[in-house]
């Protein structure tokens, strides 16, 4: 591959809702640079960017896949990311590591829950955009409409900067606006021509529509413009580029990738408009901006866990330059890190790297201690880079392994899934006993688990948590209990008399020593402690732990003899036993918080579904986002373990929520019936 200066580079994110043709723009992109004998199709499983296993059985993109591509003296880094929701962590990463994206929608569908998405997190990271009509050979393309409803939702800074000929089937070229010329597609080829009559009076309607774009980003221009003065390419093109750059144009361009219509025009777009990594710098660093030709400053924007040449780190060069190999420190960890063998990505393959210009992306093995997020740099030099913030995880799962085999490698399995996927995490839940993978999804979690099957050869399967519920008691009582034992010799002898009382939720357990006049010795009163705080640790409605109470020993017996810590603790665990059904015990449930970001169209939906799930809205807080609302809601935690799936059917995917724990509360008596019941027969299939 041939070295570029920074200024020639170009890194750009392929973004949009699943199927909305950014797999087969970055295969036809990558055909064009004539390094790819064939045009790949996504049907087919034969593409650059999806050549994991996982993406060939579902016909979808799961991975970021960065491509290097070569065209006319640039160099084009396209990566490509998913559409489907639960892999959007794809997509931060992804543009973490570029200077813009370009974010396609399907001419057939035109915006989709994906598209909203993907705007949202671009805007959010503040990525310049140019918009890809897709699939415009398709049936049922209708690009007016479209595109006025972009504008409607985006705003009147989205401008085509061309004019389809044709759609559907019958899409046969394009008219540039910038020069006036049509650009006719046949044959992969494109062939400069007049405008089509026909297209005349919409071409100019069109390009009156660009011209006062442009002029807005520009006063010369503008007083151009007014004048009725001709503006030349050249300026229009410079106009574009700062406007792209600023984000206060958003560029629109027609394509039809898997027959190469409109592929070489949208490169060109691409090198032409997008802001080069120099200028990126700048603007999303301000003032702290490292010189572009400094030290050497790397970001590592995705790690891949592969089981044959280990770990794969893929980072950008954001400052500096590398000659084959470097010594860096990570800033996280001050560790000294080497990067050999350095490798500029297309797909899973690669091309060695000889001298790297800032900006360049590759990927580098072996770089253990390195994980997404991570910058390097040049020994004794320090940098704050923009921190990676990727969503939370509220899809969780239990997970168990298949065999003994698979349950000694779970926790590595585990650990490396994360590694490679940062969205995701892991960890175990002392409660409930159970090892925890959370995702932002249910097929993030069980593709993740197949992955680890494939990867790694270890089974996994994953079951839906166990709830952290927990006992306590409602009234005062006194409990005695006494453990008494004669076998020959010295036996066993304790005797006690403890007050149970209730304490307010989230006090946990108090011991206290009332006992006078010496009628338990002084040092037995620790083993009766002792003996209590093993014994709530089962409750006795149905096994969970006992919290929001009080135990007050105030009364006692003992042996001179036969009396002993463990006689005394003995006897703590029967006066347990005795008191605390007479106590009016409860099973008690944690109860979460939701804020819901949703619709408007769907608050009603939203709080029915909420009251059906025994939970009650808190209120409604202003929404800065025009036809969004956000609604805050208490509900019980079982009933929401999979409310990520809930309210994605609900909304159409459109919806998300934060959640947080508040406190415990008493369980209605049918769903205690039902716990104790279920506890009971647990109890029973074990004996």
């Amino acid at each position: 591959m041939d070295q570029y200066e920074t200024n020639n580079i170009r890194n750009v994110s392929l973004i949009g809702h699943s199927g909305s043709g950014k797999t087969s723009l970055a295969e036809a992109l990558y055909f064009l640079t004539g390094k790819s004998s064939r045009l790949g199709r996504v049907e087919e499983n034969n593409t650059v960017a999806d050549y994991d296993p996982d993406e060939h059985e579902r016909g979808m993109s799961i991975n970021l896949t960065p491509i290097a591509c070569e065209w006319a003296g640039s160099k084009l880094n396209v990566v490509d990311t998913p559409g489907y929701a639960d892999f959007v962590g794809e997509v931060i990463s992804g543009l973490q590591g570029t200077d813009a994206a370009a974010l396609l929608i399907d001419a057939t569908s035109g915006i989709e829950v994906g598209t909203e998405t993907v705007w949202r997190i671009a805007s959010n990271l503040k990525r310049p955009l140019i918009l890809i009509l897709s699939r415009m050979d398709r049936e049922n393309v209708d690009t007016t409409a479209v595109v006025d409803d972009l504008r409607e939702r985006f705003g009147t800074n989205v401008v085509p900067i061309q004019v389809p000929i044709g759609e559907g089937p019958d899409f046969r070229g394009i008219v540039d606006l910038l020069d006036g010329k049509a650009r006719i597609f046949k044959d992969g080829q494109s062939t400069v021509e007049d405008v089509p009559e026909e297209l005349i009076e919409s071409v100019e309607t069109a390009k009156e529509q660009l011209l006062e774009a442009i002029a807005s980003t520009d006063d010369a221009l503008l007083e151009l413009y007014l004048e009725g003065e001709n503006i030349s390419r050249e300026a229009m093109i410079t106009a574009l580029h700062a406007g792209v750059r600023d984000r206060s144009i958003y560029p629109v361009v027609f394509s039809a990738a898997t027959e190469l219509k409109g592929t070489r025009e949208t490169f060109e777009a691409l090198i032409a408009l997008t802001p080069s990594p120099t200028e990126s710098l700048k603007l999303l660093m301000d003032s702290n901006a490292p010189a572009i030709d400094g030290p050497v400053i790397v970001q590592v924007f995705k790690t891949l866990a592969d089981p044959f040449v280990g770990k794969v780190s893929i980072f950008r060069l954001i400052a500096g330059q590398i000659d084959g190999e470097a010594q860096l420190v990570n800033q996280r960890t001050g560790e000294t890190q080497r990067l050999t063998n350095i490798q500029f990505a297309v797909g899973k393959d690669g091309e060695s790297a000889g001298t790297m210009a800032a900006g360049d992306i590759a990927f580098v093995t072996k770089l253990e201690g390195v994980a997404t997020g991570d910058t390097l740099t040049d020994p004794g030099h320090t940098v704050t880079t923009q921190a990676f913030d990727l969503p939370t995880p509220l899809f969780e799962a239990s997970i168990t392994p298949e065999t003994s085999a698979d349950l000694d490698k779970m926790g590595s399995v585990l650990s490396r899934l994360v590694e490679e996927d940062p969205s995701l995490q892991s960890y175990r839940d002392e409660e409930t006993a159970e090892t925890i993978l959370a995702g932002l999804g249910e097929s993030h979690v069980q593709i993740s688990l197949d992955r680890a099957k494939r990867k790694f050869s270890v089974g996994l399967h994953a079951e839906v948590p166990r709830v952290a519920y927990r006992e306590t008691i409602r009234k005062t009582v006194n409990a005695h209990g006494r453990h008494k034992r004669q076998s020959g010799g010295s036996g066993q002898f304790g005797d006690v008399h403890i007050e149970f009382s209730p304490l307010p939720r989230g006090s946990g357990f108090e011991f206290e020593d009332r006992v006078v006049g010496g009628r338990v010795p002084r040092n037995y009163i620790p083993a009766v402690e002792k003996g209590l705080i093993e014994a709530i640790d089962v409750g006795l409605l149905a096994g969970y732990p006992m919290v929001d109470f009080k135990a007050a020993l105030f009364d006692g017996q003992y042996h001179a003899v036969d009396s002993s810590d463990e006689s005394f603790r003995l006897a703590a665990r029967l006066a347990y036993r005795e008191g605390i059904p007479t106590a009016s015990p409860v099973i008690l449930e944690p109860i979460m918080k939701l804020s819901i970001f949703i619709p408007e169209a769907n608050t009603g939906d939203v709080i029915g579904d909420i009251s059906s799930k025994r939970g009650h809205v808190l209120g409604m807080p202003p929404c800065d986002d025009e036809g969004f609302a956000v609604v805050e809601v208490e509900v019980p935690a079982a009933e929401v373990q999979r409310y990520a799936t809930d309210l994605r059917s609900i909304t159409q995917g459109r919806g998300r929520f934060t959640r947080e724990f508040v406190r415990y509360e008493e369980v209605p008596s049918n769903i205690q019936e039902q716990l104790m019941a279920s506890a009971e027969q647990q109890r029973e299939a074990a004996v």
